[in-house]
C-alpha cells in the first residue's frame, strides 16, 4: 500500500503541508501584530496590512450578506478533492503538476480554515507602486497563484508525447 502512495502524485502532498503550516504561522504573526487597516511599511513596494476578507479572491462578495463565505468554503472543499483525485493518478515523477496541485490545495485549505474558524480570511500582505496598491492577499493566496502558474508552464512548455 505505502509502495503504491509513493508512486503516485500523492507523495508531493508534504507540500501541502508546508503550505499549510506556514500560513498558519504568518496569519496568526499578524492578527497578533498588526491592527485591522493600518498599514505598516517595509519596503518601498510592500506594507503590511491586516485586511478580513468575506469574500474571495480581491474581496469579490465581500459585501453580501454571509452565504458566500459557505459558497467559497464549499468549493475549496470540491475543488480540494477533486485536485487529490488527479494527484492520485499522477506519477510521482510528474513534480511539476505534482507540486502546482499541492500549492493549490495547499492554499485553498488554508483558507478554508479561516472562514470555518474566523468566518472570514485573514490577509495581510500590500504590495504596491507608489499609490496603486495590488488587492492585500496572503500566502495561501499566493500558493494558488504559484500553483496555477504552474500549471500553465506545465501546460505551455511540456514536451508533447507521440
Amino acid at each position: 500500500m505505502q509502495t503504491k502512495y509513493l508512486e503516485t502524485g500523492l507523495s508531493w502532498l508534504w507540500v501541502t503541508v508546508v503550505v499549510l503550516v506556514l500560513d498558519r504561522i504568518t496569519k496568526l504573526l499578524a492578527l497578533h501584530n498588526l491592527s485591522a487597516y493600518v498599514s505598516k511599511h517595509i519596503t518601498p513596494f510592500l506594507n503590511l496590512t491586516l485586511a478580513y476578507n468575506k469574500g474571495a479572491a480581491f474581496s469579490f462578495l465581500g459585501s453580501q450578506s454571509g452565504w458566500q463565505s459557505w459558497m467559497f468554503g464549499a468549493l475549496a472543499i470540491i475543488v480540494s478533492a477533486a485536485l487529490l483525485v488527479w494527484l492520485k493518478r499522477l506519477s510521482s515523477r510528474e513534480r511539476v503538476v505534482s507540486i502546482a496541485l499541492c500549492l493549490i490545495i495547499g492554499g485553498a485549505l488554508g483558507n478554508l480554515w479561516d472562514r470555518v474558524i474566523l468566518g472570514y480570511v485573514v490577509d495581510f500582505v500590500d504590495l504596491h507602486l507608489t499609490h496603486w496598491h495590488w488587492p492585500v492577499f496572503n500566502l495561501a493566496d499566493s500558493a494558488i497563484c504559484l500553483g496555477a502558474f504552474l500549471l500553465i508552464v506545465d501546460a505551455v512548455f511540456k514536451p508533447k508525447s507521440s
